[in-house]
């Protein structure tokens, strides 16, 4: 799995302007109406691995959360954004927190996972925390058969002064291995005016359709793969009693 990028780190502060909660309504919705019946139940538990900034779990509070990442920084603003849930600094390959929930959410973290063992790995730890016959529910930005290069831009104003902008540069270099880069060009104005420009390059996973399930049957969660309205691949596991190890 690749190294915390610095904008996960040193930058993290500036989250809130590169891709704050209201961004995730449509997305968040869309979530919630995929896992059904799980939404109406009082007292749902919801762990999600790879939290970041809390920016999709701000719009699924309803349940009673549990949110985890890598990086103590982007805790830090998660904890901003949603302080009554349970905030815990940790490795979706290998955290063990010896209980269960009844949904399992990883976002778009799981692209951090750039090997077949790291992947495998996370989807394990889904699994372990996991409870007999809940949900675990995958949200890679691609799969193998989705990605296509191109660039994106965006950014946000804050009340102080503050400003981000963004320019977004992803390619595949190599269509042979199991990665592709990421490249991002963040200019970044402080309260007084000065503008600062940081570069950050993330190496992101990229497997095919058919290892993603093959993987979630091998975590004991067989997994169904939906499209949702961004042509995205969304992964709808079911526990079963199976051992994961």
């Amino acid at each position: 799995m690749a190294a915390t990028t610095s904008f996960y780190d040193q930058l993290a502060d500036w989250w809130p302007l590169f891709s704050p909660h209201t961004e995730y309504v449509e997305e968040a919705a869309d979530l919630l109406a995929r896992l059904g019946p799980d939404v109406a139940r009082s007292g749902t538990t919801l762990l999600e691995l790879g939290s970041g900034g809390g920016s999709l779990a701000f719009h699924l509070q309803r349940f009673e959360l549990t949110l985890t990442d890598i990086s103590p920084g982007m805790l830090a603003q998660n904890r901003k954004l949603i302080p009554r849930a349970e905030h815990i600094v940790g490795d979706m390959r290998t955290l063990r927190l010896d209980r269960q929930f009844d949904i399992v959410l990883i976002h778009d973290a799981i692209m951090y996972a750039t090997t077949p063992a790291d992947l495998q790995a996370t989807l394990r730890t889904a699994a372990l925390h996991c409870r007999a016959g809940g949900t675990i529910v995958v949200l890679p930005d691609y799969v193998r058969e989705t990605f296509e290069p191109g660039t994106d831009c965006g950014g946000h104003d804050a009340p102080d002064g503050r400003g981000l902008r963004y320019l977004e540069w992803r390619f595949d270099p190599d269509a042979a291995d199991d990665s592709y880069v990421v490249d991002y060009a963040f200019s970044l104005r402080e309260t007084d005016g000065t503008v600062a420009v940081h570069q950050d390059r993330h190496i992101e996973g990229l497997f095919a359709r058919a290892q993603w399930l093959g993987w979630f049957e091998t975590a004991g969660a067989p997994a169904t793969p939906l499209i949702d309205p961004w042509k995205r691949d969304v992964f709808i596991a079911r526990k079963t009693g199976k051992r994961t190890g």
